[in-house]
């Protein structure tokens, strides 16, 4: 009769497939997330509801009547909006990262708990976008007080405003803080050894460092939600898929200048009308 505890022939095994584990619980979280985004749960439209309706950029959103009040549930409701968006569409990037900090761990003297250590930096990763999410909710209501976003619609009402977002969003592709942050991006073997700490602490302040660099890295492309709609799917999918190709494929630097210049472009076009107006 074997004298092991109970249950620890399942801890043997979740030690031997952390990998496995961490993976299924992204897969999962990214599932949920991308669910919850599609369906607006607790909005007065869904995610498809809007993305069907949305304007072409420049132009002025359909009236939907009156936009929801802000009160803190409200408040409450936006920020979680943002966020689970958010954890839908950054997670994907953080993979390669997260996956090679669980293969560290376990090769080491940690590698009992590599799969919670691994859990615990994507916690860390997602906190730092909660914390874009809190900025992203508290931008939203200050552009809605002042008439230039669509409460209803949640997308800006100006084409002049669009188009200097857009150009914003691509000057920042060509700044020295783009190109580090994107470096620490791409680079996961680099930045855990610059960045290597012990234990859970070590492993939520990681992730946050990571989020940091990443939120660096992405916070004016995330900017343009308000542009394309914030709840527009094509515009999440697209900026999702970028910032993908961003930190995977090869010349990320070709790709980044292209998207700002392109993005320069669109937004002096969707300018051009406003200035020629006031000239």
């Amino acid at each position: 009769m074997s004298n092991r505890p109970p249950g620890a022939g399942l801890a043997e095994t979740l030690a031997r497939r952390d990998t496995l584990v961490v993976v299924f619980a992204v897969a999962v979280i990214v599932l949920l997330a991308g669910l919850y985004t599609v369906f607006g749960v607790g909005m007065s439209m869904t995610a498809l509801d809007m993305t069907r309706m949305a304007p072409p950029v420049g132009q002025p959103p359909m009236s939907m009547g009156m936009a929801p009040a802000w009160s803190p549930g409200y408040a409450l409701l936006i920020f979680l909006m943002w966020w689970i968006m958010m954890i839908a569409m950054m997670t994907p990037s953080a993979a390669p990262m997260l996956l090679l900090f669980v293969a560290v761990k376990k090769g080491g003297t940690e590698r009992d708990r590599a799969h919670l250590l691994g859990l615990t930096f994507l916690a860390g990763y997602l906190l730092c976008w909660a914390l874009f999410s809190a900025g992203a909710a508290a931008a939203q209501w200050l552009l809605e007080g002042a008439g230039l976003v669509d409460g209803a619609m949640m997308t800006v009402k100006s084409a002049g405003f669009s188009g200097l977002v857009m150009i914003a969003a691509g000057i920042f592709q060509f700044t020295p803080l783009k190109d580090a942050c994107l470096a620490h991006c791409r680079s996961p073997a680099h930045f855990l050894a610059a960045h290597r700490r012990p234990g859970m602490g070590g492993a939520l302040r990681m992730g946050l460092d990571h989020g940091s660099y990443c939120l660096g890295c992405c916070w004016a492309l995330m900017a343009l939600l308000f542009v394309g709609g914030i709840m527009n799917l094509w515009w999440i999918v697209g900026l999702a898929l970028f910032v993908l190709a961003e930190k995977l494929l090869p010349w990320p630097r070709a790709l980044s200048r292209g998207a700002g210049i392109a993005l320069v472009l669109a937004g002096l076009w969707l300018l051009a009308p406003a200035l020629a107006g006031g000239l």
